[in-house]
Formats: C-alpha cells, structure tokens, sequence
C-alpha cells in the first residue's frame, strides 16, 4: 500500500472514525464514508440498519446528506472504508447519489481495515450516469 497524501488520509481517518458508529445489528457489516467538499470541509456518514428492510441508509448516503445538511453540494474527493477482504464498494445507488454531486473525475478511495487501498473515480464507478441531460425536454 503506498501512502496517501494528507489530504487523502484525512478523509480515511474520518470515515475510519465514524465506522465505529455504525448501526449494524442484522448484518454486523460497519461501513464509514468521508466527504470533502470544495471549501475543505469533511462531511461523514455510517450505515444505519432497519430490522424493517430495505430501510436502512448506507454511509454514502448519510455523508451525502451531512453535506447537504451543511449547505454544500458539490463533492471533492470521497473515502469508504469497510472489514471486507478488498476494498468495498459503494452500491448501485450510492454511485448514482454521489454522481449527483461529483463531476466524474473527482476520486474516490476504497480502503478496508487491513489497509488495502482501491484509488477510483465517481465517473469509473458509474460509466453512464443518469443525469440532467436526459431530462432536457422536460
């Protein structure tokens, strides 16, 4: 694993802290998510299970929406760190939520505990994203 810059580090550090508070009784399976926005600001999230499922949130998601929650919209670099035996990463729809905010070139650090890194981007997660565009005749 080489080493990431700081400002890399910093978002693993907080979605490594913020794993811990996952609310996983069902699966048992702690994910952390790290957002940095334009302005600098880390913006986090953890999944959060529902016995009643699917209506839990994934930690994408609950980033994403801190972020919100703090006025700002658009995404500079994401980390996601899981115990899984690679690099976990984001579901179908948390590409789609990230692409919201993310243009495709902004980067995306898949991490595990064990320290395996996966270095992305919001636009090789999700080729094809389905965007404003599609919707110009509306």
């Amino acid at each position: 694993m080489s080493h990431p810059d700081p400002d890399t580090a910093a978002l693993i550090a907080a979605a490594t802290a913020v794993r811990d508070n996952a609310h996983v009784p069902y699966s048992g399976f702690k994910v952390g998510a790290a957002i940095r926005t334009l302005d600098g600001a880390i913006h986090i999230g953890c999944n959060v299970e529902n016995v009643a499922y699917p209506e839990g949130t994934c930690a994408e998601a609950g980033a994403i929406a801190a972020m919100c929650a703090a006025g700002a919209r658009d995404i500079a670099a994401v980390a996601v760190i899981a115990d899984s035996p690679q690099p976990v990463s984001p579901c179908g729809g948390c590409r789609q939520k990230l692409a919201e905010f993310a243009a495709p070139d902004t980067p995306v650090t898949l991490t595990t505990v064990d320290g395996a890194v996966l270095e992305t981007t919001v636009g090789t997660l999700l080729p094809g994203a389905f965007d404003a565009d599609y919707m110009s005749r509306v």
